[in-house]
């Protein structure tokens, strides 16, 4: 500990990432990231021209995937905002919507970064519990705040949540930031961009990590009225005017053009996700019901979500489990090739 940490690094608790080992031969299903590469068209993008463009800055506004973002999902131009990751847009928006202005509300099981954020910024936030059956009721968000924030589909759980229930939230409290974490939504969930227009509380955020495969290139988006992105861009241009890298853009812009192949990996995951949820329930696990590129288990009667999280690595598999109140007899496994997901299948069966 050094004696030139502020009180804010001294208490704060990082946010602790998936592992990421370097073990030949092994079956990575800890941290939610694409079983297969991204489109094609995304290795035509790093050319001789793309690199000797690299001598330069990136744009800064990255015009050209900011407009095809704005074509995909039918909005403006200024309804757009892009970062380096969904991870860097919550960070921007934390500093530029809740930062000093009172009560964050959060789901009490959920994306582990809200509350390093929190701590981080200095935003007062309070918990939401899930409901026994671990659904996220938005029902329950009626405490006076300045914002509201939840994944849909929620993580670690990877349940999700109806449209029309985002749109009644938004309806029942205009005048709080809402704020919905797409990461996974392209897995089984709907989109609440198409409320973007017609809701100034709302921002949506997304990633290129998931399901366009691009977790090592760090892209991810926020969409909202312009006010909202407005916001988010001084924030940037005021910490780092030049964030997504050229080839980032480059690539990000090649991958949702690509329709066709995006839309085949997702159909890829979704079946695979549910071959493996058939399977273990079939074994007594309880599985929730998913609408993410993951499934959240909880393994038979007497068998320990924690040492089968182990024994799982002595067979060079990869799952991710978490040690806290409430999920602790579950673990959270990726979805992987179907091959992957064999080997999976057969070493659970073995050790069941």
């Amino acid at each position: 500990m050094s004696k030139f940490w502020t009180d804010v690094v001294r208490q704060i608790e990082p946010y602790v990432p998936g592992e990421q080992p370097k073990i030949t031969g092994l079956i990575k299903l800890n941290t939610n990231e694409s079983p297969y590469p991204p489109s094609p068209a995304v290795a035509k993008t790093v050319d001789s021209d793309a690199i000797d463009l690299l001598r330069l800055y990136p744009d800064p506004n990255a015009t050209e995937l900011t407009q095809a973002l704005a074509d995909y999902y039918q909005l403006d131009f200024g309804q757009v905002f892009v970062g380096n990751g969904s991870d860097e847009v919550l960070a921007q928006l934390f500093m530029a919507f809740f930062q000093g202005r009172g009560q964050l509300l959060y789901p009490d099981i959920s994306y582990s970064f809200y509350p390093v954020y929190c701590e981080l910024f200095g935003v007062p936030a309070t918990t939401i519990p899930l409901r026994d059956d671990f659904s996220l009721a938005l029902d329950d968000y009626q405490a006076d705040a300045a914002g509201i924030i939840f994944p849909n589909p929620n993580a670690p759980t990877g349940m999700g949540v109806a449209l029309d229930h985002i749109e009644a939230l938004l309806r029942a409290r205009p005048h709080t930031l809402v704020v919905v974490d797409e990461a996974y939504i392209d897995f089984g969930g709907q989109s609440a961009a198409s409320l973007v227009p017609h809701y100034d509380n709302l921002l949506v955020v997304q990633t290129f990590s998931k399901s366009r495969a691009l977790a090592g290139m760090r892209v991810g988006f926020a969409l909202g009225q312009r006010d909202l992105i407005e916001g988010l861009e001084r924030v940037k241009n005021s910490f780092n005017s030049y964030p997504l890298d050229r080839l980032a853009q480059r690539a990000a812009t090649a991958a949702l053009k690509d329709e066709l192949y995006f839309q085949a990996c997702c159909a890829k995951v979704v079946a695979t996700r549910q071959r493996m949820t058939d399977a273990l329930t079939d074994w007594g696990f309880h599985v929730l019901p998913s609408q993410a590129n993951f499934i959240f288990a909880k393994p038979p009667a007497g068998i320990d979500a924690e040492t089968l999280a182990s024994q799982l690595r002595e067979h060079k598999i990869l799952v991710r489990y978490f040690k806290r109140e409430r999920i602790s007899d579950y673990l959270r496994i990726s979805v992987g090739t179907d091959e992957q997901t064999d080997s999976l299948l057969n070493v659970v069966e073995s050790l069941l």
